[in-house]
């Protein structure tokens, strides 16, 4: 199961300082004072999860060039960007940059094009009917009705984009993790049925046994509480946990020094407490579920601290959170072996999809088989025709032969010409010579 880690961090911060990018030193020519367009280098920072990922940083990175853009971007809030003000500022930003969003859209509008083209091209391949609804989704981030060039409407459509589909970014890597857990108890029952009974016994007290060593770990800290972040200070940092200082660790692992805490910054604290219940080398540890314990983790973390939501969090926010009174839990955390990701209800219902789903291949495997016996057929009525065809074309050449040796000259037998045999004899009588009647016994 292949997850995003969250957002990167930068030097600006855009749709409500949640997306951020690295921010390039803009070059100014002395001679005209206008900055330079460079080229930009692939995309630095770790993957949003997005379709249209690199094609959001590109656009950011180069709006980021523009002083006047990067001015407005310094002072927006997320009410302005959220309500389209921010995207109008596009009509400032300098030509040399708009081109080069131009040409940014038009390399996207591309890559969307090619991509859609493919996915036809499997599912008609694979007999199976578009789904255009889908498909015109794969647009939304831009207007595509101009494919050309780069307007207030496709800045707002790439900021409204990002901002839901970012939103919902964490609940579908929970949906993902849960049916993956699913399907895991499912395959495992499976395998039991086929076993015999002492074999399934000596399965299912292995089973238990694994999940008590796997429960049977030190005690994991509550993420962002002080004693979690002493841990980090001493175990990772090497240094004395009574001489921890709040501020000084925040500035130790903003690993860019932009003054945020992004979403892959934070869940790179939670190391060592994950550690502590997961090791890649142990059969009872499932390091799917160590990725999904950290975004829990993260979670966690965003709603105590990331005060006004925006999925970063900032030094303000973290100062703030260490003056608070459950900033000293003591409590230990609920790992996900403590939190049930699924009742056996839902068990059922998934076991149900996936007997519906095989039934509904089982038919439709049928029916492939039936069209594939109706095709084989047709094939060989077409082979017997050709066959037929090619004996016939034969016969005629055959024919066409003997009738342009008749007419060779010097042949004894003209077209027209019949040769008369002897009954009784084989050998046909020379031309101009008349069969004479023979008298039969009886007859007059």
């Amino acid at each position: 199961m292949v997850m995003g880690k969250g957002l990167a961090s930068g030097g600006l911060v855009l749709l409500g300082l949640w997306l951020c990018v690295h921010s390039v030193p803009i070059s100014v020519e002395k001679t005209t004072g206008k900055p330079e367009v460079e080229e930009l280098e692939p995309p630095r920072s770790t993957d949003t999860g997005l379709h249209y990922d690199r094609y959001l940083r590109e656009v950011i990175e180069y709006l980021e060039k523009d002083p006047h853009f990067r001015e407005k971007l310094k002072n927006a809030d997320m009410d302005d960007i959220k309500q389209g003000k921010l995207s109008k500022e596009l009509n400032f930003v300098q030509h040399n940059f708009r081109s080069k969003l131009d040409e940014l859209k038009r390399e996207e509008i591309n890559r969307l094009r090619m991509l859609i083209k493919a996915k036809h091209d499997t599912e008609e391949h694979n007999g199976q009917a578009m789904d255009h609804q889908t498909l015109l989704k794969q647009f939304e981030h831009l207007n595509h009705m101009n494919p050309h060039t780069f307007e207030v409407d496709d800045l707002d459509r790439l900021i409204q984009s990002a901002t839901k589909d970012l939103e919902n970014f964490d609940k579908e890597r929970h949906d993902e993790f849960k049916k993956y857990e699913l399907l895991k108890e499912h395959e495992r029952r499976e395998r039991l049925k086929g076993m015999s009974e002492e074999d399934r016994k000596k399965a299912e007290q292995h089973y238990e046994e694994m999940k008590k060593k796997h429960a049977n770990h030190p005690k994991v800290n509550h993420p962002g509480s002080e004693d979690q972040l002493k841990e980090v200070w001493q175990e990772t940092d090497g240094l004395d946990p009574q001489d921890f200082d709040p501020k000084t660790f925040f500035k130790m692992h903003d690993s860019n020094g932009d003054g945020f805490f992004d979403e892959s910054e934070l869940e790179a604290l939670f190391t060592k407490e994950l550690e502590k219940v997961y090791n890649p080398d142990n059969e009872e540890d499932d390091m799917v579920e160590m990725e999904e314990e950290r975004l829990r983790m993260k979670e966690h973390v965003m709603n105590e601290v990331d005060t006004n939501k925006d999925r970063l969090v900032s030094f303000s926010e973290f100062m703030a959170a260490t003056k608070k009174e459950d900033f000293a839990e003591k409590d230990e955390w609920e790992t996900l072996d403590q939190n049930p990701i699924y009742t056996e209800e839902e068990l059922r219902d998934y076991e149900q999809h996936l007997a519906n789903e095989e039934s509904d291949i089982s038919k439709k495997s049928v029916e492939l088989q039936k069209q594939r016996e109706e095709l084989e057929r047709q094939q060989e009525e077409l082979n017997n025709q050709k066959l037929g065809l090619k004996q016939a074309m034969e016969e005629m050449e055959r024919i066409k032969s003997q009738k342009a040796e008749i007419k060779q000259p010097g042949s004894l037998v003209t077209e027209g010409q019949a040769t008369l045999v002897v009954p009784g004899n084989s050998q046909p009588l020379p031309p101009g010579h008349q069969q004479q009647d023979v008298p039969i016994p009886g007859h007059s």
